[in-house]
């Protein structure tokens, strides 16, 4: 559930290493994308930003919508709809989507989550117009040449995704058990983003065409272009291909109410794998909830990377873990932290389950070191400045920083939120979302090997 764009924190190891002091973070300027931001007559909101440090272009296209926006029944459908977008338009024969920007020296790609679905160019300054029709011809003339055949096609390139990524991989299916119990049965996150087989094998061209008009429409997407470019040209480019899409009706977005878990809930699941893997799981926040950054410094010093205590204790020093992660995953309609661990060959989860809690309740009583915070800030100031080393990563965050707070350039403000932290914050939240708080604990175990999993009675 990665739905931030955001990279692994550094330690102040690594920070030390390249020459950079550990408590400086805060006394250096944030970084700023300069841009600028329109919207056409037909909704369609535009940002520009112009970089001519090399003569490459990206183009991000940012649709509003997400596996979030399904409803059961119908799942799958805006991941669906990413594969199908690449199957042509009025104007572009399939297959020539990715030709004709092959032949312009451009790759392409894109992605689905809860909260969106994105898809992007990069290549040199000269192909942005090919770019931009491209995309506007899809945007408002793919469903002319929209047929069974083509759905069928995607929706078994969909189909064999997911038997790659969950139904025939080690823990693969973890995810999906655990988000039916943290949200219940009408909540939009409570299934994967990539859907059902069984709702995939009933979708009909009737049924993802209405969902093509509801969501993939001007008013409810944003053109993201950045790198080496005339501000003046793409203006114009983006009006002549993009103005003549229609608009379409408002979306009336779902109202979720807040979720809370009540008490713990302890499962097991049989797998075709090795070793027993945990997996602990809290309700977190929003996206920019005011929590939210002192819940992803909570998680990373817990155990957020080698650096961490669990890592340190748990794989380093009893080894009795071949790994073990925490993050906290924060989205638009709600959030999720989780804790994973997997142990050792001949080590029952209980004894990594007395280690996990005797930290966490550590840093509840005691709180963390002024080290270990600043450890973290300094790792979000790097992971920052990595994300704008391209301008696709520029591109990317202006839109997704648009999209959640309404301005693009929020990147100010965002590191702002981790530089204010205390160590009182972390304390703070360690207390109200984790220690002694309500929590699923799922134990996958290698198939036949039952006597393997945490029960109840073992959690501490």
């Amino acid at each position: 559930m990665t739905l931030r764009y955001r990279v692994g924190f550094f330690t102040a190891a690594c920070l030390l290493a390249l020459g950079t002091s550990v408590g400086l973070a805060s006394a250096q300027k944030a970084p700023t994308i300069p841009y600028e931001k329109f919207t056409l007559p037909n909704g369609l909101e535009v940002i520009l930003h112009v970089d001519r440090s090399v003569p490459i272009v990206a183009v991000e296209n940012f649709y509003k919508v997400g596996s979030g926006d399904e409803k059961r029944g119908r799942t799958g459908f805006a991941h669906l709809f990413e594969h199908v977008m690449f199957m042509g338009s009025q104007n572009v024969p399939v297959g020539k989507f990715d030709e004709w920007l092959e032949a312009a020296g451009a790759s392409n790609n894109g992605s689905t989550n809860f909260d969106r679905t994105n898809y992007y160019e990069t290549g040199p300054s000269n192909a942005l117009p090919l770019m931009l029709w491209l995309d506007a011809d899809r945007m408002g003339w793919l469903l002319p040449t929209m047929d069974k055949e083509k759905l069928d096609l995607q929706r078994d390139v969909v189909k064999n995704e997911r038997r790659q990524s969950y139904d025939n991989v080690p823990y693969g299916r973890a995810y999906e058990t655990i988000l039916p119990v943290m949200f219940p049965s009408n909540h939009p996150y409570s299934w994967p983003v990539i859907g059902s087989l069984a709702d995939l094998s009933a979708a009909s061209v009737t049924d993802v065409s209405d969902f093509f008009r509801q969501y993939y429409a001007p008013n409810n997407a944003t053109i993201t272009i950045a790198g080496d470019f005339n501000a003046d040209s793409a203006k114009t480019w983006v009006r002549k291909y993009f103005g003549n899409v229609p608009r379409n009706a408002e979306i009336a977005r779902p109202v979720v109410p807040a979720v809370a878990l009540k008490k713990d809930t302890v499962m097991m699941m049989e797998d075709r794998v090795q070793l027993p893997r945990a997996y602990y799981v809290w309700h977190s926040v929003k996206a920019f909830s005011p929590d939210d950054a002192a819940l992803d410094a909570l998680t990373d010093i817990i155990a957020g990377g080698k650096s961490s205590r669990l890592y340190r204790t748990l794989v380093y020093e009893k080894q009795i873990a071949q790994d073990v992660s925490m993050g906290n995953s924060s989205s638009k309609l709600d959030g999720m932290i989780m804790l994973t661990a997997t142990a050792k060959p001949g080590v029952h989860p209980r004894e990594l389950d007395v280690e996990i809690a005797k930290a966490i309740a550590d840093v509840a009583a005691r709180g963390v070191t002024e080290r270990e915070l600043i450890r973290v800030k300094n790792g979000m100031r790097a992971s920052t400045i990595d994300r704008l080393s391209s301008v696709l990563g520029k591109a990317t965050q202006l839109s997704y920083y648009n999209y959640f707070t309404g301005t693009p350039d929020y990147m100010a403000k965002d590191l702002e939120r981790y530089e204010s932290l205390t160590l009182a914050d972390i304390q703070r939240v360690a207390k109200q979302y984790v220690a002694g708080q309500p929590k699923i604990v799922l134990t996958v175990v290698p198939e036949g090997k039952k006597e393997l999993a945490l029960i109840a009675g073992d959690l501490r």
